[in-house]
Order: structure tokens, then sequence, then C-alpha cells
């Protein structure tokens, strides 16, 4: 939730540089690197407008107040109901005790292979 709130409220610009309409180079928070063909060179590659940078600012949200009053009857109700669901889910649930150890088995009173005259070899 906190990366949330971190980026929905974050400004950055995305800078690019085209150079005969092809993309040469893109950064975030800084300007892009230029091609350097504006600098010198070739007579025929120096022409006029042949690269142009282009910004994108992406500005961030400056409030965060949720306007609750703006919701209607319908759905506070389903909100509310949610939020009791989703906790529901991680409640743990008493787990019941298993009295058949606080018991012995019986006791063996006759061995019933000897009176069924059954042996293993």
């Amino acid at each position: 939730m906190a990366l949330v709130v971190l980026f929905s409220t974050m400004s950055f610009t995305v800078s690019m540089h085209y150079c005969q309409g092809e993309l040469i180079d893109t950064a975030i928070f800084q300007k892009a690197h230029t091609c350097d063909m504006e600098m010198g060179g070739e007579s025929e590659m120096k022409m006029d407008g042949c690269c142009n940078d282009q910004e994108i600012k992406i500005e961030g949200q400056d409030e965060l107040k949720l306007p609750v009053a703006d919701l209607n009857i319908g759905q506070q109700v389903f909100v509310i109901s949610f939020l009791h669901s989703y906790i529901e889910l991680f409640q743990t649930t008493e787990q019941r005790k298993n009295t058949f150890f606080d018991y012995p088995p019986p006791f063996i009173v006759r061995q019933i292979f000897k009176l069924d005259e059954t042996y293993l070899i």
C-alpha cells in the first residue's frame, strides 16, 4: 500500500531524443543524451531540424483524501461487508481437543491369531 501511495504522489519527466525520426535515447529524471550530429561532422548529415527532443511530464497527485461522503448507501454497505468478510478470512478458529489420547486402548484378553489358528509363515 505504501508503494501505491508513493508512486501516485511522485512526479517525474520522461525525456526522449529523436534523430531523423528514430528514437535514439530515453531517460527518466534527467535529460536524454543527444547524438551530437548538430555539433559538426559531414555537411550532408548536418541538416536543419534533423534532431528534436521531446519531454513528457507526469504530475503526481497532490491530495490523498478519499471522499467517503460521496459514496451512496449501497456502496457503503458493500465496502463494509467486503472489509468484514476479508478480516474474517484471517481469524484463526479454535482447534478442538482430541479426546482419544486421554483414554488408553483396551487390554488384549485373547490372542485372536491362536483362536483362528492363522499363522504367518
